[in-house]
């Protein structure tokens, strides 16, 4: 992580930072525009305090127009704030993925700490740009002097495509403008978002505000005039573009499901890389293959751009998305039905081969649960309950609408509480869960399996899909005696007062009736045994 700003010399390759006027800098700042309200000064508190006064310095500091499109695009679930790891990460992710992107967060220094961290925890092998912010500069709204100071002295066009700059949660409160910032620095793109816990709900959501903020950025440069072609050059056949981060082989799997209908697989969305945000608007259809998307897709509505809902997954899945990618590419009604017979049968195949026999409960904050569950229930497991952080919109009800007439209860913006009542109420084989739920379930002997590390690390998509979870999900079925007698063996070790962590006084090891002088001056217990302890 190198400091930027605040006269910092630790800035990637330490460059001087310039500020001599930059090219496309159309906007000219006055001193109300970047200096925070009396109330927004007092979000430098920073999460302490809460949500709710983060949110109205936030709207006193003239981010009420960015509040409501959030709100909008990602409505608030139950609780409060974000059960799952900090938003800003999805991203931090997404920045770091891209060739010849920078990153810059401004934020509060724990903050930052925390998602740097986490990002190279997950393999990312780039420098986070960082300015800092103390109460001053925040109040006098010198911070936004400093994030343009650090965009200006990183805006080299021979090692950047892009800089995206992030306000984390006290920035954004205190109305710190990205949007002021130039839209372009020496030919290097300027993208400024906010990404506020007490406005973007998950991670997995976060990602959609860097991917929306990106394609409309390059929606509008492809409409004024010619764009970079793709790296590959551009696909002979009409593309579908797949939307939402995924397994590397589902694209593969997706590519040659889409030959039969005279389709390639375009980009997929978020990209890794700028030019392919070009090939992504230039498809013939956009395949949600994540639903929650929202800004994205509202980018490929301007674009013109059909979407489709769900996903190429188990027998009837792919079934159902072959016809809808078909309808919207105006692919004749008989290549649809070949296709169909190409792969249908191998899929069912598939999924007879490695049966699932068991109750599973199913939940996590990824965005592909509803696609997991359908998978498992064409295998022959029986889900009672999905739950997902994501929220409902239009492009999940085929998978919700398959999903509850078997029987299933789909909970869009799931709680903890919820997933874990659900567990405690089925009393399933298996609970698929986020880590406090393995946590839960395994704490009653019922085997577990973390989402992330061992659910959504394999493909889901076609017949390389169809039997990819079965042979992990019938291994953690098959652990329930081994768990039974791991809790035998431990029974009440680590619970209560065996804890190590008294709120009272521990009980007596001994009865009333024993506790006599003796027992407390140690001479208790040493008849018959030679005074040998």
């Amino acid at each position: 992580m190198a400091a930027a700003g605040q006269g910092s010399g630790e800035d990637a390759g330490e460059r001087a930072l310039s500020r001599s006027p930059v090219a496309g800098q159309a906007d000219q700042q006055t001193i109300s525009e970047t200096q925070p309200s009396a109330l927004a000064s007092q979000a430098h508190d920073g999460c302490h305090a809460g949500a709710d006064e983060l949110r109205r310095a936030a709207e006193s500091a003239g981010k009420s127009e960015l509040l409501a499109r959030l709100a909008t695009d990602y409505p608030a679930g139950p609780h409060d704030q974000p059960q799952t790891m900090c938003p800003a990460f999805g991203s931090l992710r997404v920045g770091l993925r891209m060739r010849r992107t920078a990153t810059v967060l401004c934020g509060s220094a724990c903050c930052v700490y925390g998602l740097t961290f986490t990002s190279h925890f997950y393999g990312a092998r780039r420098t986070v740009g960082y300015v800092p912010f103390d109460s001053e500069t925040l109040v006098t709204g010198k911070v936004f002097e400093d994030v343009r100071e650090a965009v200006s002295g990183l805006a080299d066009p021979e090692q950047s495509d892009a800089i995206v700059v992030i306000n984390l949660c006290v920035p954004t409160a205190s109305g710190v403008p990205l949007r002021l910032l130039p839209k372009q620095i020496n030919g290097v793109r300027i993208i400024g978002i906010d990404v506020p816990g007490f406005g973007v709900p998950t991670h997995a959501e976060a990602k959609d505000v860097l991917a929306g903020a990106m394609l409309n950025y390059a929606r509008n440069e492809a409409e004024r005039g010619p764009v970079q072609a793709p790296r590959g050059g551009r696909s002979e056949l009409p593309t579908v573009t797949l939307l939402g981060e995924m397994f590397p082989a589902d694209p593969v799997g997706i590519a040659r499901l889409l030959e039969p209908l005279g389709l390639a697989a375009g980009p997929v969305v978020p990209t890794r890389e700028w030019r392919e945000l070009y090939a992504a608007l230039d498809c013939a259809a956009v395949a949600a293959i994540h639903p929650y998307y929202t800004a994205s897709i509202r980018e490929f509505a301007q674009a013109g751009r059909p979407v489709v809902g769900s996903a190429p997954v188990g027998h009837d899945g792919t079934a159902a998305w072959l016809e809808a990618i078909g309808q919207a590419c105006n692919v004749a009604a008989d290549r649809i039905a070949a296709a169909k017979q190409a792969f249908l049968p191998a899929i069912a195949k598939a999924l007879a081969a490695q049966p699932i026999r068991g109750t599973i409960t199913l939940s996590g904050y990824e965005g592909s649960e509803l696609l997991v569950a359908r998978v498992l229930i064409e295998s022959g497991a029986e889900v009672p309950y999905v739950g997902t952080a994501a929220p409902r919109t239009r492009w999940s009800d085929p998978d919700r609408e398959w999903l509850e007439a078997r029987g299933v209860h789909v909970q869009f913006r799931a709680a903890l509480e919820q997933d874990k009542a659900a567990v405690d109420a089925v009393k399933p084989d298996l609970a698929i869960g986020t880590t406090p739920v393995v946590q839960h379930a395994k704490e009653q002997s019922i085997p577990a399996l973390y989402f992330t590390n061992l659910i959504s690390a394999r493909p889901l998509m076609g017949a390389a899909g169809a039997g990819s979870l079965a042979q992990v999900i019938n291994a953690a079925l098959a652990n329930k005696a081994r768990f039974d007698r791991m809790t035998a063996f431990f029974a009440e070790v680590g619970t209560g007062d065996s804890a190590g962590i008294w709120d009272r006084p521990p009980p007596a090891a001994r009865t009333p009736d024993h506790d006599s002088a003796g027992d407390r001056d140690g001479s208790a217990g040493r008849e018959g045994s030679g005074g040998q302890g």
